[in-house]
């Protein structure tokens, strides 16, 4: 642990950065884990290209003027009694939405930066050529996720708007951080487990066939990159002595506050309201007041919610105990949450994308090799 990585496993090992000469070491060229083969080997199986329209046509239109991308219910915003006394044209509730939309996407794009930044960063350390190629291979589909994300935010607003700084400052420490069990824990589980709630939301109500598609796509992707930190946890955490659990734990509650900050704080949000003629300091007023008259019991509901996903993927991979497990209780019943099993919402969306990805790539697959027999 003198390198702070918090090593227990070889295939999770590290150097430093700038340490390429142990790369060049003979032995390790001898030495390679088998624990990743299968996951590197299936992106044949969900191989697809932001530049083929055969997997995604981003020109398809959408009346981004006329129809909402999601339904006026999922947007509790527009519920709060000053909201909704001021914005009552249903033009401009759809532009809110859609504007709402655009914020969404973009703190996406951003995310999938941070990512293909991370994995690209893995690539450095990782002295296990096994880990090292499924990094890289992470990498070319994070990169692949960034080109659809600005290829769909392009063709639908023309330019995303910024990071939050709140996401910002997160991926920033995830992808400066030289210990590799915050880059792990803060990436793999913590903001892809929020992703994968994410798209799985969108997959289910966003009324843009070429935004549901985008999010299936991706989410065959990412199934697979939460397995890479499923195996980190599954065998790093049972061998953790308790204070190197804590530092953990500790890691892993601070990077879940961050993202709970990100995506809950309505001050963050306060430059939004301006631009549709809504003071600012009455719409935070309006949803501390709502807050506060909220069933203090009262949870996070519903299995594609982004942070159910997010904590339930913490859980599942025993980053929650009982010294911890109080704050996420905050949020959700965990005893309702452990019920349900390790089956994540998103798994049976990214099966039919992969079953949808293989159509298209086995067929071409056969075309080639009648063309190479001739």
């Amino acid at each position: 642990m003198a390198d702070g990585n918090i090593t227990k496993d070889a295939m999770y090992g590290a150097v430093a950065p700038d340490d390429f000469e142990s790369m060049l070491t003979l032995d390790r060229y001898g030495e390679r884990t088998t624990a990743f083969d299968k996951i590197i080997s299936a992106t044949h199986d969900h191989f697809w290209d932001p530049l083929d329209k055969r997997y995604i046509d981003f020109d398809e239109p959408f009346d981004l003027e006329n129809v909402a991308m999601t339904p006026e219910e999922h947007n509790p915003i527009l519920k709060l009694p000053y909201v909704a006394a001021t914005l009552t044209d249903e033009k401009e509730k759809i532009r809110f939405i859609n504007y709402m939309q655009l914020r969404n996407f973009s703190s996406i794009l951003h995310g999938e930066q941070g990512a293909l930044n991370l994995s690209a960063s893995l690539c450095h350390v990782l002295y296990d050529q096994g880990a090292q190629e499924y990094a890289a291979n992470q990498t070319r589909e994070e990169a692949r996720h960034v080109t659809a994300f600005a290829k769909y935010i392009r063709s639908r607003w023309g330019r995303p708007t910024e990071c939050g700084a709140a996401l910002k400052s997160l991926l920033v420490e995830i992808i400066e951080a030289p210990e590799v069990y915050k880059k792990i824990v803060g990436m793999q589980m913590l903001v892809e487990g929020l992703a994968m709630g994410a798209f799985a939301n969108g997959y289910r109500h966003n009324r843009d066939p070429v935004a549901r598609k985008l999010f299936q796509l991706v989410m065959t992707d990412e199934a697979f990159h939460h397995k890479f930190g499923k195996i980190w946890a599954d065998r790093t955490i049972p061998k953790l002595t308790q204070a190197e659990r804590e530092m953990v734990e500790d890691w892993t509650a601070h990077c879940a506050q961050s993202l709970l900050f990100d995506r809950g704080d309505p001050r963050q949000q306060a430059e939004i309201y301006g631009e549709f003629g809504l003071d600012p300091e009455r719409v935070v007023a309006d949803i501390v007041q709502r807050r506060k008259e909220r069933d203090p019991t009262r949870k996070f509901k519903g299995e594609t919610n982004v942070f159910r996903v997010l904590i339930k993927t913490l859980l599942n991979a025993g980053l929650i105990t009982a010294r911890t497990r109080g704050f996420y209780a905050m949020y959700v019943d965990m005893d309702e949450l452990a019920a349900e099993g390790e089956r994540m919402v998103g798994d049976d969306i990214a099966e039919d994308g992969i079953r949808y990805l293989q159509a298209i790539n086995f067929k071409d697959r056969a075309k080639a090799v009648s063309i190479a027999a001739e």
